[in-house]
């Protein structure tokens, strides 16, 4: 069996970023795990904010140059002719009138926040992280199964199933496997068994390591995420027969030169409003809109009633007739819907559990992030909705906190100690959770957004930290 330092489970953005961060202290046994076959092109476009990239910087300067990089080549390929001091991502009404905008080029987040964006896709974000560590520690195809604290020895045993079937598609998710029969399974599957003296959950929103570490607690009801009440239905191709007369009109009312606009009324600015968001990148064009709606009524949908629901979506809500003409040249196979869930940094009454045997507790106590040597990070401890850009930027705080405390651990020779592992999650629990709160609200309700001085005011609180700072102070 093998044995590690530190086990992370889940190879994205954060659990890579808590790897370079062990690297850059000096750690080197640990690997990470994680459940994809293969590494392959899937996500969103990731919009890595000053102080997503504050962090990643204070972490480790190469991987933070190298991101850096990867997202000025993503926007020189999707760059038109557009100016790219001039560009901007602008809300307008329905009437094409600016509500509000906020500049698209790193220079100018520089010039105010002290740190510049980038946009750049989940995958090229997830393979510019990878790079910096070898491919011995980055193992794809193993499933987390079970996790077992190991008392006698100070160490948690994990448990991880290989799948070893031929594949038909070599980047496919385990999701997508071929079906096996019973009998087949035992030749197809491997187990796989390591010791770790910790473990980093970074297994995103579906976090197996939450389940796990909840379970037969009074905070089980907490381990599956909860429901936000919003989705989104993206878009990412229009019909070849899109009119050309119907894209100058969206380009001279919406877009006016831009590469991006989001399209939503003024009359309130709540996040109960639909708004849609469309794009065009040279000669494609495509959308996403983000709308409320009850879980239920998203499941099982297929490409042509995706469709349909996203133009009675904007029909219902009084969107231009130009809007739905542009979304009835989608092309079906290329639609896709997403629930957005959340784990929340803090609870109250207003949950909607399925099982309210230890709401009380549960609502008292607040989930924790630890449990006596497993931390989770990311998504799998605070995950929400999209709608702030904030996911992988606190993300990536996390994995600069949590790193920078277990490679004091390590290195001071601790490993052994419970009290001194406890007091590190503590402290990154009291760190992080009370700006996770105010981030997770803002998202949620967009606060910050209904008064310009109150947007400002946010944006210089989750900006404009001094994350050098907080590193030494840490170490």
């Amino acid at each position: 069996m093998e044995n590690y330092d530190v086990v992370i489970v889940g190879a994205g953005p954060v659990g890579l970023a808590t790897a370079i961060g062990l690297k850059a202290c000096g750690i080197d046994n640990f690997v990470i795990f994680d459940q994809t076959t293969e590494f392959r092109r899937v996500g969103q476009i990731v919009d890595l904010l000053p102080n997503g990239l504050k962090a990643l910087k204070s972490l480790d300067y190469a991987a933070y140059e190298a991101v850096k990089q990867t997202g000025s080549d993503f926007s020189n390929q999707t760059r038109s002719n557009q100016d790219p001091k001039t560009a901007k991502w602008v809300q307008r009404n329905f009437q094409g009138e600016e509500i509000k905008s906020f500049p698209m080029s790193y220079d100018s987040w520089l010039a105010e926040y002290g740190e510049g964006r980038v946009s750049v896709p989940w995958y090229n974000l997830q393979t510019t992280l990878r790079q910096q560590l070898t491919t011995e520690q980055v193992r794809a195809n193993h499933r987390c199964l079970n996790l077992i604290n190991e008392t006698e020895t100070g160490t948690i045993r994990l448990e991880f199933v290989t799948n070893t079937a031929k594949q038909i598609n070599p980047y496919a998710h385990w999701s997508e496997q071929q079906e096996e029969s019973p009998a087949d399974q035992s030749q197809l599957k491997q187990s796989t068994l390591v010791r770790a003296k910790l473990v980093v959950g970074a297994d995103g929103i579906n976090s197996t390591i939450r389940r796990l570490l909840y379970q037969d607690t009074p905070h089980a009801i907490l381990g599956e995420p909860d429901y936000s009440g919003f989705a989104g239905i993206f878009c990412s191709q229009m019909d070849d027969h899109l009119p050309d007369e119907l894209k100058t009109a969206i380009q001279t009312k919406f877009l006016q030169q831009q590469r991006i606009v989001t399209i939503t009324t003024d009359k309130v600015n709540s996040i109960e409003n639909s708004r849609i968001a469309i794009f065009s990148l040279k000669d494609r064009w495509g959308y996403f809109i983000h709308f409320p709606i009850k879980a239920e009524e998203l499941e099982a949908k297929t490409p042509e009633h995706l469709l349909a629901l996203a133009l009675e979506i904007l029909k219902k809500d009084g969107f231009p007739e130009t809007i739905k003409q542009l979304v009835s040249f989608s092309v079906p196979s290329q639609m896709q819907s997403r629930l957005y869930y959340i784990h929340r940094a803090t609870l109250d009454d207003t949950l909607q559990f399925p099982d309210t045997t230890n709401l009380k507790h549960c609502l008292a106590n607040q989930s924790p992030w630890s449990k006596g040597r497993v931390v989770l990070a990311g998504d799998a401890a605070h995950g929400m909705p999209p709608f702030m850009a904030q996911g992988a930027n606190q993300g990536l705080e996390d994995a600069l906190v949590i790193s920078t405390l277990i490679a004091k651990v390590i290195n001071n020779e601790q490993l052994s100690n419970e009290k001194a592992i406890a007091d590190i999650f503590d402290t990154y629990q009291s760190l992080r959770r009370p700006l996770m709160e105010k981030v997770q609200q803002a998202t949620l309700n967009r606060t910050p957004y209904n008064q310009k001085e109150k947007l400002s005011e946010y944006q210089q609180q989750i900006y404009c930290r001094d994350f050098q700072q907080l590193k030494a102070s840490l170490i």
